[in-house]
């Protein structure tokens, strides 16, 4: 465990769920670890899987935590499968879309027309994430237009999302669903791979050397952050334990219990 940051820390690039809160639960005392971040002078920005909300809910929840930030601050799983879809599909289009608000207003900012499940065939592309209204005609209607050609896209792999109680569905069990009936990976916009890191060193304006990302699962944030050459620091209030983070390699450069320890 650890006592302090290193020196040469300018930047945080932080995860969300199971690093500030689990469910609508947060993890220690918000308002008095930011305060502490900006005493610190520390830049933040915030990287999350989870892209069920937009970054102006995500800001709104945490000005209800009673932390200010500005939602510029926010890059979700959501906005990255938006982007990456726009690349393909410059002029955008109709979509089908398993997912949330912050998927499907992510979508349409990049003008995409996500699609009823009776207007699924229309589709030009499927893009899936965690949907706590999912149901069987909507795999169903995914499934077939995987299987027919139509190009598969997704916001993240996260098997289970932490909650008070443990862990829960997260996306990726139910995307497991649909690489199991059409034998298609989508490709995937969210942390391991490395767009989300990108993205949020190009709004922090720091060097990948004196940033550090911090997460609560190995798979996810910490290969993300090792990938683009970031320091890297696993709190132990999300998903992953002491002993698989102490076993990782590459080694991690900080350990702590959560992000109250962490930011000291």
């Amino acid at each position: 465990m650890i006592s302090r940051l290193p020196q040469p820390i300018q930047g945080l690039i932080l995860d969300m769920d199971g690093v500030l809160w689990k469910a609508d639960v947060p993890i220690g005392n918000l308002p008095a670890i930011f305060a502490r971040i900006k005493e610190r002078g520390l830049k933040v920005v915030f990287a999350t899987n989870n892209g069920t909300k937009s970054p102006g809910q995500y800001a709104k929840r945490l000005a209800e935590l009673g932390v200010q930030i500005n939602p510029e601050q926010v890059i979700t799983s959501a906005l990255g499968v938006a982007h990456i879809l726009s690349q393909k599909f410059p002029r955008g289009g109709p979509v089908f879309a398993i997912g949330e608000t912050g998927v499907m207003d992510a979508l349409r900012d990049k003008n995409f027309e996500p699609l009823s499940v009776e207007n699924a065939p229309k589709a030009q592309a499927v893009v899936a994430s965690i949907d706590r209204q999912i149901n069987f005609n909507k795999m169903m209607e995914a499934t077939l237009l995987i299987r027919s050609g139509v190009p598969f896209y997704a916001t993240n792999p996260d098997k289970t999302f932490p909650t008070p109680r443990g862990e829960i569905p997260g996306a990726g069990a139910w995307i497991s669903v649909l690489t199991m009936a059409t034998n298609i990976e989508p490709i995937y916009a969210g942390k391991p791979f490395p767009y989300l890191m990108e993205l949020s060193l190009e709004r922090l304006g720091t060097r990948r050397e004196e940033t550090l990302v911090v997460g609560d699962r190995l798979e996810t944030d910490m290969i993300a952050g090792q990938a683009v050459g970031c320091l890297t620091a696993l709190v132990l209030s999300g998903v992953s334990t002491k002993e698989q983070a102490q076993a990782w390699t590459p080694k991690l450069n900080l350990i702590a219990r959560d992000l109250t320890e962490l930011i000291g």
